[in-house]
């Protein structure tokens, strides 16, 4: 290390090793202190490593989590990897690695750039979703589920052994009794299937009928799959959602994806058969105006009622709805298409025959798999009659006049009886008379289905269960966990939908205890099992005799910030939250919620950069003269453009290069300062140069270049009012905006200190040593080697957070007003005595102004004491 020189190289690399060595971070169970429990989404560690949009989240916990130690908590904040899932297995199955070697190899790396970054996790806690001694309790998991069932009345789950079968039953039809009511089920259900990628696909997984992740075509076919039966919870995690501190857009997303529905079911007789279409219907004082039926291409009475000179026609359209996932049926963008099948039914109301359609844009996941189709009161009904001009009759009169399809309440018209009668009171009443006719009945549906819980692939959870030669399902002992994939040769899927495990025939074929043979389940978890409760292993990791310890469980549960992508916003939460729930209901956990507040950090976008031609130009053939873009090669002028980090668009940035150039806590900080935590920013190199510039000129303040110690102007003597004002009022911005995630203005705060400590002619010790405190949580490595040539033999890790006196931080003040652009953006409050530079400072400071300032540059920056602050672009 350079004796004075802000070496950040070796001073990082000396403080991780010293944190990781002595353990600074290690977490003890201790019941004497209040606890903290900040928690990251853990990463799935990819081949590419890290991109440096996926710290952002990472700094902002750790800057929480060492500033929470500061205040006196018992700060748990582990790590650890999400290491199950198609990505290691089509490695696998192109190279012939195994897919826990190239894990392995990935997980180095990230731990390595993890480690690089001095986020203050404690590693004794990692965890690894593959590791037996982590799987088998996701195994244990899956039994609990698979032995339970839900009450209905009690409205939680209970023993499958608690479960009232019915007398008089057969021991095949008790069986069947029993199954279907487990939590865990196995089911014949319509899956995304990918014949390249020989497994199940979820929706989100397609776009555009093909595969996300190799654009393989995808097909709808049904197949064998594990099933949890989520739905049971709906209400529960409905009401769940009342009690957590989330954003209300997320809570929104988890509402909607439930989507709880409240109307009526309707049975429509077939005509000329004895079968009975049920739908249901959250407007059923529209019966009146149904012109037609729509059932799912896959549903089970298009069989039975198509005529012979129609099936070859139905059947035709079947197989082209089959390539279309779920989401590309229900696109409201896109042409209606169907099939009419000879077949009419009747319409209870008003006993007019209907003819019945199928068409993609019904699924049989949702209601009933069949719709009364109301077309002058549903856009996608009015779209499909329009194009194939089927009756559209008006049944409700809306309160003015409207042109086309009209959806929602107002007056009845056309509708016998009822006519006349208000929305709301007619729901009512055409509720009661089908339920008085056996018609219908009042009913509450949901937009969720069951969690579709098995994949056709080999890297993954095996499932604990035995499937005997008579058709038994046999799950495993508890104490025969874990059940550890087998060794097999070849990775690829079998092409017939047989996952790969079926090849491992030692494997495979299992002899139980009464001689009988039995096959083991071929198909293995998908990738959101082990992600589903992790945060509860990092209570607990090394623990061989359960899951989590209930002593230590009560006294971290719940997590009190969780911070993560928005793209996990439904499933990956949904799912958690679904899991706790039912180890909350036997007894396993002591918190009827995992997640008690949670933040989304946002989008980090990489600079991309296209020729005249339009062509991407490869970010390392790209370089600056006079702030714009050239090519390196050519010369020519580049067009310069933010968009999301990816490979196609030639512009992710490794941390690796950030950290070599710049180091870790100028990448800490710039991460921070960009802007609010939960906003979309573009990265631009030249925004890390200004924080370095930062850390340079506080090293400085305090550190001599050529000698490596304190520079003379740091001394033992009191500190000036203005300065202890300062201070103080530094202490309770950055305090208080850590406490409500504005780590970009606290950093402003810090910029306004460290300007003013370097003009002081004298620096009094205790107020530089406050300050690194306070810096010491966003910049860590630094605040370290300051605190140590200030004299300290001891990590300040633990030290305590500096308290601010009130009465310092009240001071006579100003207000002015800030106009961008001539336009009055925000009000600003400072010292009456502030400097024409640190009212500027404070102004650019202000999230309204640089949302109003955006990308543009600023030409000049005016001060008019004490009224305003113009800034000229």
């Amino acid at each position: 290390m350079d004796k004075g020189a802000y070496d950040f190289t070796a001073i990082e690399k000396k403080w991780q090793d010293y944190w990781l060595r002595n353990k600074i971070f290690r977490t003890e169970d201790n019941g004497n202190k209040p606890k903290f429990y900040v928690l990251d989404m853990f990463p799935y560690p990819s081949g590419a490593g890290l991109h440096v949009g996926h710290p952002e989240g990472y700094t902002a916990s750790d800057i929480i989590a060492r500033y929470k130690r500061m205040k006196g908590f018992n700060v748990l904040h582990p790590i650890g990897w999400d290491a199950f899932g198609l990505p290691a297995e089509q490695y696998a199955i192109k190279t012939g690695t195994h897919p826990a070697e190239t894990t392995q190899k990935n997980i180095d790396n990230m731990r390595r750039q993890i480690r690089g970054l001095g986020f203050s996790y404690d590693w004794n806690r990692e965890v690894n979703t593959t590791d037996i001694h982590y799987f088998k309790w996701t195994q244990w998991i899956f039994l609990k589920l698979f032995n339970s069932w839900f009450d209905e009345t009690q409205q939680k789950a209970r023993p499958i052994e608690e479960l009232p079968v019915p007398a008089g039953l057969s021991k095949e039809e008790r069986e069947q009794y029993i199954h279907d009511r487990r939590l865990a089920y196995e089911s014949f259900a319509p899956v995304n299937w990918c014949p390249e990628l020989g497994t199940v696909l979820a929706n989100e997984e397609v776009v555009g009928g093909v595969s996300e992740r190799g654009g393989f075509p995808v097909i709808r076919k049904p197949m064998r799959q594990w099933m949890l039966r989520i739905t049971t919870y709906c209400e529960r995690l409905l009401a769940g959602l009342d009690q957590v501190d989330w954003p209300e857009s997320i809570k929104k997303l988890q509402r909607d994806w439930i989507g709880k529905s409240i109307g009526a079911e309707v049975d429509f007789q077939v005509d000329g058969f004895d079968e009975v279409i049920r739908v249901f219907t959250t407007r059923p004082d529209t019966l009146f105006g149904a012109t037609y039926m729509v059932m799912a291409p896959e549903h089970p009475l298009v069989d039975v009622i198509t005529p012979e000179p129609y099936k070859v026609d139905i059947e035709t359209y079947r197989k082209q709805a089959a390539q279309k996932s779920d989401l590309d049926r229900t696109d409201l963008a896109k042409d209606k298409t169907g099939q009419f099948t000879g077949a009419y039914a009747i319409n209870p109301v008003n006993a007019q025959k209907i003819p019945i359609w199928i068409s993609d844009y019904v699924l049989i996941s949702y209601g009933t798999g069949a719709i009364m189709a109301v077309p002058a009161h549903d856009d996608r009904d009015w779209e499909f009659a329009t194009k194939f001009e089927l009756p559209i009759i008006q049944v409700v009169q809306p309160p003015v006049p409207v042109e086309g399809c009209f959806t929602g309440e107002g007056t009845a018209i056309n509708s016998g009886p009822f006519t006349g009668l208000p929305t709301v009171e007619f729901k009512v009443k055409i509720t009661e008379w089908l339920e008085g006719k056996g018609l219908g009945t009042k009913a509450i549906n949901y937009k969720l289905r069951d969690w579709l819980f098995s994949r056709q692939r080999y890297w993954g959870e095996p499932f604990p269960i035995l499937h005997t030669e008579d058709g038994r399902i046999i799950a495993l002992d508890e104490k025969e966990l874990p059940l550890t994939l087998p060794e097999v040769d070849d990775y690829k899927p079998t092409g017939n939908g047989e996952p790969p495990l079926a090849k491992a025939a030692d494997w495979l074929s299992v002899t139980l205890p009464d001689g009988a043979r039995a096959r083991r389940e071929t198909n293995t978890m998908p990738q959101w099992a082990g992600s589903c409760w992790y945060y509860l292993r990092y209570i607990d990791p090394a623990n061989p005799n359960a899951a989590v310890d209930p002593e230590k469980e009560k006294y971290w549960m719940p997590v009190d910030l969780y911070i993560g992508g928005a793209e996990h916003a439904v499933l990956h939460l949904l799912y958690s939250r679904f899991w706790h729930m039912l180890l909350y209901d036997l007894g396993y956990v002591s918190t009827p919620e995992p997640f008690t507040k949670l933040i989304n950090q946002g989008m980090i976008l990489g600079l991309s950069y296209k020729d005249k031609r339009g062509v991407l130009v490869p970010n390392d053939l790209v370089e600056e003269r006079d702030g714009k873009p050239y090519h390196k090669e050519t010369g020519e002028p580049l067009d310069e453009f933010p968009a999301k980090m990816s490979k196609s668009l030639k512009n992710v940035v490794n941390p690796d290069e950030v950290i070599s150039r710049y180091g870790a806590d100028s990448m800490r900080l710039y991460e921070m300062f960009m802007g609010p935590l939960e906003a979309t920013k573009p990265w631009n190199m030249r925004g890390v140069e200004g924080v370095h510039r930062f850390l340079g000129k506080a090293w400085r303040a305090m550190i001599d270049e050529q000698t490596g110690h304190l520079v003379p102007q740091v001394q033992d003597t009191p500190a000036d009012e203005e300065t202890l004002r300062l201070l103080h009022q530094t202490i309770k911005k950055v305090g208080e905006d850590i406490e409500t995630f504005g780590f970009n203005t606290a950093i402003s705060q810090m910029m306004i200190f460290v300007n003013h400590l370097s003009r002081l002619e004298v620096r009094p010790r205790q107020v530089v040593e406050t300050f690194v405190l306070v810096l010491s949580p966003f910049a860590p490595h630094i605040a370290e080697e300051l605190w140590h040539r200030l004299g300290r033999s001891c990590t300040l890790a633990y030290e305590t957070w500096p308290a601010y006196d009130p009465e310092l931080v009240r001071e006579k003040q100003i207000e002015l007003a800030v106009q961008v652009l001539g336009k009055i953006k925000d009000r600003i409050t400072v010292a009456a005595d502030a400097s024409d530079e640190t009212i500027q400072q404070v102004a650019l400071a202000s999230e309204k102004v640089q949302a109003a300032i955006g990308n543009k540059a600023i030409k000049k920056v005016i001060v008019i004491k004490p009224r305003l602050v113009n800034i000229v672009l």
